[in-house]
């Protein structure tokens, strides 16, 4: 039978230690400590992305005030990179205008995150992908008349 970190040594970035996946403190510090988690009650703009190669999926709601990000709350349903770079997503998003915020890319997240394994930066995406659609959301509601 083999053992659990066999299943991790075979198909790895060459950049990153064999066998193993190794989160920095920022990392763990946002998967321990998620910041801005939940659900925003009648929010002006959401979302409900994922990833199907994975099956991480998010779902992010936002508060807008005079065009600003006045509250984030998402859940995640994935991994530990998942739900730290989704946390860490929040915080770069948290007060910004909408037009700075629709400017987040899934590299400004890993940059916050003091980098991640390589075979996990998709992850970073997710939350970036959620900001997006969620403001998208938002303006369509908006020209519609709704919001």
């Amino acid at each position: 039978m083999k053992d659990w970190k066999d299943y991790y040594r075979h198909d790895q970035e060459r950049d990153e230690p064999v066998g193993y996946l190794v989160y920095n403190e920022i990392i763990l510090d946002h998967f321990k400590n998620p910041r801005h988690v939940g659900d925003i009650e009648d929010p002006d703009g959401s979302a409900v992305v994922g990833d199907p190669n994975c099956g991480d999926h998010i779902r992010l709601s936002l508060k807008i005030k005079n065009n600003k990000i006045a509250d984030i709350q998402y859940k995640v349903f994935g991994c530990a990179a998942a739900i730290a770079t989704t946390s860490i997503l929040s915080e770069l998003a948290m007060n910004r205008d909408l037009d700075h915020a629709l400017m987040i890319t899934d590299d400004d997240v890993i940059e916050a995150a003091g980098g991640i394994p390589a075979r996990k930066a998709h992850c970073s995406l997710l939350g970036v992908a959620g900001l997006q659609a969620a403001i998208a959301n938002y303006l369509m509601k908006k020209e519609q008349g709704k919001g």
